[in-house]
């Protein structure tokens, strides 16, 4: 019999038990499955599960089984990129191309100098950075870590109060699109000056430049001939869904190759889709599988790298309250002010600095390549889960309180909560799979 088959059978159904109940906890809560699935990832590692039964958590996750739960989880939060990316909206995002800039830079300045002060403190205090790390190389990583924007995250809440497609839904996705395109070039560099040398940032920045100018030409016009045999064959078949999975892969390899992440391959190949019926019929095929099975794997593998038993002094605290104010303040506060500054109202200015103030899985994706490849200590790592959970959670209810209530109070009822009609489809957020949670 095949232990780590075995153990990997029993972890699922475990991590799908936990992500189930607590997502539905936090549903009834007002959030958004994703932010239960975040905390139930935590609870099943070492903070909770590993503190009141050790032995149990051991059992359910020994160390030589990690591994393939890393694949795991790198398969399905880049799946899930990929039917974002589907659903991406590129007429509504070149309208909004200036304002998304605008809160794009501010929203990244603003929190990666803020940022990067602190982590010029840290660095010179044991157990935050590792002790090869210079002042330069923590600036960057802290300051890119605080700049990232919960662009799942935020996919996810957009579509679930019914403003896909919408002026400020978009604006919001176009500018946390652009926000963490950024915070993953600064990774890169901070990565290449771990390795020794600036090929290594050269090779993602360049490499990954000339990979979306690539699909933004070429690869679409490629791409419509599967839009053209979806119509032959009056819809997607095995083959074609095999072949689409292919160019998954092979977008996901690039991208890992040169550096930055698969998670940016799958969400620009999604974005060159050509939209129509192979969109649709990609999200109806993949979405339960990526959202049900394969997400909830990444949140348990980050979860079980988070120890918050090590913020376990006064000193340690008050860090981790000051990283989450510093978090908030300059997120959304410099998002808010790009936003007025472009001409929105202040309600949708609040709006969008609340729902850029997210920082959820793409923070978590940041933080797990930090931990990997030793640039941070497991202390700042799960303080920074921490800030990561609490500006997810803060997300849904300050903007439900600045925007979705009012917004109900004119419409009668906030788009995308209403009961669906006969034939009308559903969010790629928001899929039958998703309401029976």
């Amino acid at each position: 019999m095949n232990h780590l088959s075995v153990t990997f059978f029993l972890q699922m159904a475990c991590i799908l038990l936990a992500c189930r109940v607590v997502g539905r906890l936090g549903r009834y809560l007002g959030q958004p499955q994703v932010v239960g699935e975040m905390i139930a990832g935590v609870l099943l590692g070492p903070s909770l599960l590993g503190l009141l039964a050790p032995g149990v958590q051991g059992y359910l996750f020994p160390k030589e089984s990690l591994q393939i739960l890393f694949v795991g989880a790198q398969l399905g939060v880049g799946l899930y990129m990929f039917v974002v990316g589907l659903e991406f909206d590129t007429g509504l995002f070149r309208a909004r191309i200036r304002g998304a800039v605008t809160v794009s830079v501010m929203g990244m300045v603003a929190p990666f100098l803020l940022g990067g002060l602190v982590a010029l403190w840290l660095v010179t205090q044991p157990g935050y950075f590792a002790a090869t790390a210079s002042g330069t190389e923590a600036f960057l990583f802290l300051g890119a870590a605080m700049a990232i924007t919960a662009f799942p995250m935020l996919a996810r809440i957009i579509h679930e109060r019914g403003l896909a497609g919408t002026s400020l839904g978009t604006l919001a996705l176009a500018a946390g699109a652009i926000d963490d395109a950024a915070a993953w070039c600064v990774l890169a560099i901070v990565l290449a000056s771990f390795a020794g040398g600036a090929s290594t940032a050269a090779l993602a920045i360049g490499g990954g430049t000339l990979y979306v100018l690539l699909m933004l030409t070429v690869g679409r016009r490629l791409l419509r001939r599967l839009d053209r045999l979806v119509e032959r064959q009056n819809g997607v078949s095995f083959h074609l869904l095999g072949i689409v999975l292919m160019l998954f892969c092979l977008a996901a390899f690039a991208m890992d190759a040169i550096g930055i992440h698969a998670v940016f391959g799958g969400f620009v190949l999604g974005v060159c889709m050509p939209r129509g019926r192979l969109c649709q019929e990609l999200r109806q095929h993949l979405e339960p599988l990526v959202v049900v099975f394969l997400l909830p794997m990444f949140f348990t593998f980050s979860g079980l790298n988070t120890r918050l038993d090590l913020v376990d002094s006064f000193a340690m605290v008050s860090v981790a309250l000051l990283l989450l104010g510093v978090a908030c303040l300059a997120k959304g506060g410099a998002c808010w002010a790009a936003a007025r500054w472009n001409g929105e109202d202040n309600r949708t200015a609040l709006a969008i600095g609340s729902l850029m103030n997210a920082r959820g899985l793409m923070e978590l994706i940041i933080l797990n390549i930090g931990l990997q490849h030793g640039v941070i200590e497991p202390a700042l790592f799960s303080m920074m889960v921490l800030m990561a959970i609490v500006t997810t959670l803060m997300a849904s209810p300050v903007f439900e309180w600045v925007y979705g209530r009012h917004h109900r109070d004119r419409r009668g009822v906030l788009p995308g909560l209403a009961t669906p009609g006969p034939g009308t489809r559903l969010p790629a957020a928001t899929s039958d799979v998703e309401h029976s949670a």
